[in-house]
C-alpha cells in the first residue's frame, strides 16, 4: 500500500502538522490521518473502548477539507 499526500493543516507549525493522505488500496477507498493523540479522559470515556492496534486522533476541520476536495474531484 502506498500513501499520497493530500494536504496538511495550514495553521500548524512546520513539521508538526496534522496531515491527510489517500491510499492506493484497490479493494476500498481509505485514508491515513496524522493528528494529535487524544489523551483527554473525558473524550476517551465518551468514545469508549479503543481496540488494540487503534488510536483516537484529533485533526482540525481544515484538514478534512482536503478529503472533500479529493472526494469531489474523484481523483484516483
Amino acid at each position: 500500500m502506498r500513501a499520497r499526500f493530500l494536504g496538511k493543516d495550514p495553521e500548524s507549525q512546520e513539521g508538526r502538522s496534522p496531515t491527510l493522505f489517500a491510499t492506493d488500496r484497490t479493494d476500498r477507498r481509505t485514508y491515513i490521518a496524522q493528528g494529535w493523540v487524544v489523551t483527554d479522559p473525558q473524550v476517551l470515556a465518551d468514545v469508549g473502548p479503543v481496540p488494540a492496534g487503534e488510536v483516537i486522533i484529533e485533526i482540525p476541520e481544515d484538514v478534512l477539507k482536503f478529503y472533500l476536495r479529493e472526494y469531489q474531484e474523484g481523483d484516483r
